[in-house]
């Protein structure tokens, strides 16, 4: 281990003060370095997940909780979460090893996996997903850690989003999904098709259930609203009713709408059973329900926080005396609910608190947090280097935005300190390696092989997605041997412009959460210096910003294998 050990009770001076300080958020308050939602007296505070799980979907086995979310380009994709009392979670696989085509052998941002749904039915986990671009997808396993089976193809009507599959009562499997306006035109619906025997391919025709542009205004804390944006369709059947869960109003401004009807293929009558009511949890919507052992009733969702990505929330679920669901604490007067903060815990067997791992000595690999930018080319990790994570010089545009070997993992809390260090072996000029907060716009603190030897550099560019310049700076020092590097990072609100569309809009999408990142670096491990100025450093396309690691070459520099080009080796990243 070639960190040293003696910095961890200062790591987080840096990020509380200075650079990093921001004014009082109006949002749950969530202590320094790795979040935990268990406060360790019988209650959980919001969110479960603090890291970026996207679209949430949860099954119950047994007394065994499943949990699954978008992954969009990030590889592996399909995280797959395992809880006993859905508050501490344990990510313990993926589903999916490689996107399925080629097209994802470089960053497509925004592309790849939307909105799954996991299920367990005939003996197997399944999960679906859709690709907006090809289609909708499902794998399956016996074992939820995997391994799962390699992708089918369900279906492909063109834009298709959003899958989930249902069973009926007599065996019949049905799918529903919506669709992205940007492929298909269409948006705002929830169709629905068959699926054949083995639940692996839609047949049939597709028969549109819920069109949102036929609906009545919906009441809401905000006022009356239009159904926009229906989407994110979860069918369940309870008392004999058909339920369909579905979102609408959009990521930061929707609400949950619940959908219920006698047969199948509707009618269906509709109604808001959450929304943000009077806290500052903005569009909570887009989850799955699932109960306990014990008759209790709970529903997932998440709740975008821009930079810092759509944490996961857990909701008490209830059942109004008219028969439908509210979910969250009761809005007086009404028929739905608003988010809580803090909240009992289910009533299930205690569990050990704790989160999914973000600390990583690369003793033996790398851990299942951290994911490729796309699918990942056999020459970007020297799996033979022992006890350090050896990253090779890839071959990439300068841009961050464009290179598929960043190796990145969620951020784990609103305000942290993460530390690694860097032994660099460059061959080639232009070679550089390091630490980074990544996003649409991002920084980054390491080593560059110049002509006049290694220098230690900052670097920042605030525009990535938009090919925007970077600009940096060389620390005054020689470097000879490893150094640490380090970033703080808290949470700075900003003022953004709301819709233009009253029906969509609410008071908090007046604000945005940026996470603002302080580079460090020390030669001995105990003396650090600030590098740079800090960095607003933006979410990506439809996912927070990220932590990562990296090892560049500038483009067309041959390959690490024809020995043209260097390694980086990291030890020890910690988060505190």
């Amino acid at each position: 281990m070639r960190a040293a050990r003696g910095l961890r009770a200062a790591l987080l001076a840096g990020a509380i003060a200075g650079a990093c300080a921001a004014p009082a958020i109006a949002q749950p308050p969530m202590a320094p370095g790795v979040w935990s939602p268990d406060q360790g007296d019988g209650t959980y505070a919001n969110p479960i997940l603090a890291g970026d799980y996207s679209d949430p979907d949860i099954v119950r086995v047994g007394e065994d909780y499943y949990l699954t979310a978008s992954s969009f380009a990030n590889v592996p994709g399909l995280p797959v979460l395992h809880s006993r009392d859905l508050v501490n979670w344990t990510l313990i696989g993926h589903a999916l090893t490689r996107l399925p085509q080629a097209h994802h052998d470089v960053p497509r941002r925004g592309g790849g996996v939307w909105a799954p749904a996991i299920r367990h039915h005939d003996g197997l986990f399944r999960i679906f997903w859709g690709d907006p671009d090809f289609g909708i997808y499902t794998v399956t396993a016996t074992d939820p850690a995997g391994p799962w089976s390699d992708p089918i193809l369900v279906d492909n009507p063109g834009g298709a989003i959003d899958p989930a599959p249902f069973w009926d009562d007599d065996g019949q499997g049905w799918i529903v999904y919506s669709y992205a306006k940007s492929r298909s035109g269409k948006i705002n619906l929830v169709a629905l098709k068959r699926l054949d025997a083995s639940g692996t391919r839609a047949v049939g025709e597709e028969r549109v259930i819920v069109d949102g542009d036929t609906l009545a205004q919906v009441g809401t804390s905000d006022g009356p609203k239009t159904w926009v944006v229906i989407e994110g369709g979860k069918l369940y059947k309870r008392d004999g009713w058909y339920w369909l869960f579905a979102p609408s109003g959009g990521v930061k401004g929707g609400w949950q709408g619940v959908f219920r009807a006698r047969e199948i293929a509707g009618p269906y009558e509709a109604r808001n059973v959450l929304d943000q009511g009077d806290t500052p949890v903005n569009g909570p919507h887009q989850g799955g329900w699932v109960d306990t052992p014990q008759g209790e009733h709970w529903f997932v969702h998440f709740s975008d926080a821009d930079s810092y990505g759509r944490r996961v929330h857990l909701q008490p679920m209830t059942w109004n005396d008219d028969g439908w669901p509210l979910i969250g604490t009761p809005q007086p007067g009404t028929h739905r609910g608003q988010p809580v903060l803090k909240h009992a815990k289910p009533a299930l067997p205690p569990q050990m608190a704790g989160a999914p791992v973000v600390d990583d000595s690369f003793d033996d690999g790398f851990h299942l947090g951290w994911q490729w930018q796309s699918n990942p080319a056999s020459d970007w990790h020297d799996a033979s280097a022992k006890g350090v994570l050896r990253l090779k010089s890839a071959s990439s545009p300068a841009n961050l935005w464009e290179a598929g070997h960043v190796l990145s993992q969620k951020l784990p809390g609103m305000t942290f300190s993460a530390t690694t260090t860097l032994d660099f072996a460059p061959v080639a000029l232009g070679e550089r390696a390091g630490l980074t907060l990544f996003g649409a716009a991002y920084g980054w603190i390491g080593l560059e092989h110049t002509a006049d030897g290694v220098r230690l550099v900052q670097v920042t560019r605030e525009d990535a997605a938009g090919q925007g310049e970077a600009r940096s700076v060389t620390a005054d020092v020689a470097i000879d041997g490893p150094v640490h590097l380090r970033v703080d990072v808290g949470p700075v609100e900003v003022a953004v412009a709301p819709p233009s569309d009253p029906t969509r809009y609410w008071p908090s999408m007046e604000r945005a959460y940026h996470a603002r990142a302080q580079f460090h670096y020390s030669l001995d491990g105990d003396t650090w210096t600030a590098l740079g100025t800090p960095v607003d450093v933006l979410p990506g396309r439809w996912v927070g910003s990220q932590l990562g690691l990296f090892a560049q070459s500038p483009a067309g520099t041959p390959s690490f294998t024809a020995t043209r080009v260097g390694y980086a080796d990291f030890d020890d990243f910690e988060v505190r």
